[in-house]
């Protein structure tokens, strides 16, 4: 072979082994998902915890190199939803986690989604949109549950106060209907007061302030809160009330409130002023806010190739005075075992939500929800 051939030949080679080079390096470039979380309302603790969450299981191990996440948030504005969605899937987006604002408004945009490909999962809150896919709990059992725990506690004859969440939301409208459901039948229960609650323990205070300008709390019997039992039972010991006069209150699961259902005499380490045992009569329910992590991790099995149902329901925790259990370490073994409110030595923001704990996400635990470290 002359020269010039050898030359020739060394040239495609040594070509075709670029070319080949250059093929791995932009394989290698694109291996990773591009996944964005599309935030709508973020002014309360869930929203927050349920972001650290995300966050957390993309950063861990079995998943930091298959997800580049990119975080948007809309407020609560499902125009402008709509529009970053849009630019979500244009940006090139191979799956998009979502709370979305309104349970109808988006199945426009996200069909579109579905069309080019890109998948769509919505946690805690619904989208009818046949190509979503739905991880929540059952909403509307959420609501009847503690409306009849409520019932019962008054004896099925009282006045009460609801405050319920952020207007619009699937998850608001239908733990709502339940709840007033439940009331209707119950003739001896008035509903005497109603105010908007936007998942808010600083918003519940505001309105709850509101009502007792005209009303006080002696004329209060019961309370159904979305979100501000925790706040409820504070603002009563502020007026003067003892903890055996606290009214019964059905809401959420934030630990402070779960804290103060602990017997008085329970020691818990961190403890102060509002944030501590109070025996307080509670029934406490919570959207897990595990659930966007849960959503990304299931994004990556179906992109991964993996079957995923269309609508996946959690269990709902329902917590009562009967099974407060307190975290003495937050580990995730302490989790497994049952427990489900924490020291406020571990978590001292009261308006935190202790409902972590599944089985389906060791990925992500105390540490995940706190700040958006998960588990090692």
């Amino acid at each position: 072979m002359c020269f010039l051939s050898r030359f020739a030949t060394f040239a495609v080679v040594a070509a075709m082994a670029l070319g080949i080079g250059g093929i791995d390096k932009q394989a290698a470039a694109q291996e990773k998902y591009k996944i964005f979380l599309s935030m709508s309302f973020i002014g309360n603790d869930w929203q927050a915890e349920a972001a650290n969450m995300v966050k957390a299981m993309a950063g861990h191990e079995s998943l930091t190199d298959k997800v580049d996440l990119k975080v948007q948030v809309a407020g609560p504005n499902a125009q402008r939803q709509i529009q970053q969605i849009n630019a979500m899937v244009q940006a090139g987006a191979d799956a998009i986690v979502i709370f979305p604002i309104s349970p109808t408004a988006l199945n426009s945009v996200v069909k579109n989604a579905c069309a080019k490909g890109v998948l769509v999962f919505a946690y805690d809150a619904e989208i009818t949109e046949p190509c979503a896919y739905n991880i929540s709990i059952d909403q509307p059992e959420a609501g009847r549950v503690t409306a009849e725990w409520l019932v019962k506690k008054l004896d099925g004859k009282g006045e009460i106060v609801v405050i319920t969440g952020v207007p619009g939301t699937s998850v608001d409208n239908l733990r709502t209907k339940a709840a007033k459901e439940v009331f209707a039948k119950n003739p001896g229960i008035k509903i005497v007061a109603e105010a908007v609650g936007m998942w808010s323990q600083a918003v519940a205070r505001t309105e709850l302030s509101k009502i007792l300008a005209t009303r006080n709390w002696d004329k209060v019997d019961g309370l159904w809160m979305q979100v501000g039992c925790y706040t409820a039972n504070a603002m009563q010991i502020e007026a003067g009330k003892t903890e055996k006069d606290l009214l019964p209150c059905a809401g959420e699961g934030a630990n402070g409130g779960r804290i103060q259902m602990l017997p008085i005499d329970t020691e818990v380490e961190g403890a102060n002023g509002a944030y501590r045992p109070m025996g307080a009569p509670r029934i406490s329910y919570a959207s897990p806010p595990y659930s966007g992590g849960l959503a990304l991790k299931l994004a990556v099995k179906k992109l991964d190739g993996g079957d995923v149902p269309k609508k996946i329901t959690l269990p709902l925790p329902i917590v009562t005075n009967e099974t407060i259990q307190l975290c003495k370490e937050g580990t995730w073994e302490d989790m497994k075992g049952g427990c489900n409110a924490f020291l406020p030595s571990l978590v001292p923001n009261p308006g935190w939500f202790a409902s972590i704990f599944s089985e389906e996400t060791p990925e992500i635990g105390l540490g995940a929800a706190l700040v958006g470290e998960p588990e090692s």
